[in-house]
């Protein structure tokens, strides 16, 4: 795992205050859409399907700021859309890191190199670029050659001007173990990211492609596979142990959306950033009026094929920090993960 021991210690201590406030429902992660709007147009995206005028809506720093301080959640991933797009895109990411607030800016990095100036490095901000396998098949995933070279060119850059790097890769039918292993191997050996997000796809309603998402069983197969043989302890994955285990099969978890909220140019998203039944104008309203029970596998026929991060990373982590083993666990691979990025 490749969560560093500085957000570790600080996520930890904030579930432990929720659990002693009795807070049943707490957000680890605010899935901060400040645009919809993308320079790219892949098949398995379903936001830029929006009409025209919600592209064109940007929220402004102002409205940033008060939905993470509204919420609370001590980390925000700012997605989209693609952020960098945004004018003021700069200045809602220092804003929330001067909040200390661990913030991971989401991107395809088609405009990162250009942007690099506009951003400083800190312990409180990682880019987080999207890589969906090596050059043929992330350039067939965004359907646009070239974006894989230019991704992997502006990584090298932000880590030589001493950012914190991550990715974000989602896996499809398309992919296998193989596949899995190979871009794995290549962003944590070669490239050297300092933390790999990886995530199932989720069949988002309103995406062109509906044919190449990922179920459960295969979903568990193709995993299973990838992490054979101890292979998952040698990447640097931004995950707890116990969402790998399920993405292997070993455990499983109910869905606990409410533990990654999402808030967009349209507000409040029900139930989560992959699903859109409604909006609230607040995250109190939110939180309190979404029937929260209805969503999940076996639930909702909707979530019938979902492993996605959103809804199951939450309950993870959740059942962490409920068993000391699994802490323990959770703690050694942090500890592991930082001695060997001191040698890397």
């Amino acid at each position: 795992m490749a969560i560093t021991l500085r957000q570790n210690l600080q996520i930890a201590a904030y579930i432990a205050r929720q659990r002693l406030r009795g807070r049943e429902k707490f957000p680890l992660v605010l899935q901060l859409e400040p645009l919809y709007q993308c320079n790219l147009a892949c098949a398995g995206c379903g936001k830029i399907q929006h009409p025209q005028e919600i592209l064109a809506r940007r929220l402004s720093v102002q409205q940033c700021i008060e939905a993470v301080e509204e919420c609370g959640a001590p980390i925000v991933s700012i997605a989209g859309g693609e952020p960098l797009i945004h004018r003021e895109i700069d200045q809602i990411a220092a804003a929330l890191v001067e909040r200390r607030r661990f913030v991971y800016l989401c991107t395809n990095a088609i405009l990162m190199g250009k942007k690099l100036d506009q951003f400083k490095p800190s312990p409180y901000f990682s880019w987080s670029v999207h890589i969906d396998g090596l050059r043929e098949r992330h350039d067939q995933s965004v359907a646009r050659q070239g974006v894989f070279d230019k991704a992997i060119e502006a990584i090298k850059e932000a880590k030589q001007r001493g950012f914190r790097v991550t990715t974000n890769t989602t896996f499809f039918t398309q992919d296998d173990a193989h596949s899995i292993r190979d871009v794995l191997d290549f962003l944590n050996d070669e490239v050297q990211v300092d933390a790999m997000q990886i995530s199932p796809g989720y069949a988002y309603e309103k995406a062109p492609d509906q044919e190449h998402f990922l179920g459960v069983q295969r979903t568990r197969e193709i995993f299973r596979q990838a992490f054979a043989d101890g292979k998952r302890k040698n990447w640097r994955l931004n995950h707890s142990p116990l969402f790998l285990d399920f993405l292997e099969g070993k455990v499983d978890f109910s869905c606990t959306a409410w533990g990654i909220p999402s808030y967009s140019v349209l507000g409040w998203q029900r139930p989560c950033y992959l699903m859109a039944d409604g909006y609230a104008s607040s995250y109190q309203e939110l939180i309190e009026t979404t029937e929260w029970e209805k969503y999940g596998r076996g639930k909702d026929p909707r979530c019938a094929n979902c492993m996605a991060h959103c809804g199951y990373e939450p309950s993870a982590v959740t059942a962490t920090m409920k068993s000391p083993r699994e802490s323990v666990r959770a703690t050694a691979d942090v500890l592991r993960g930082s001695v060997r990025s001191l040698f890397k």
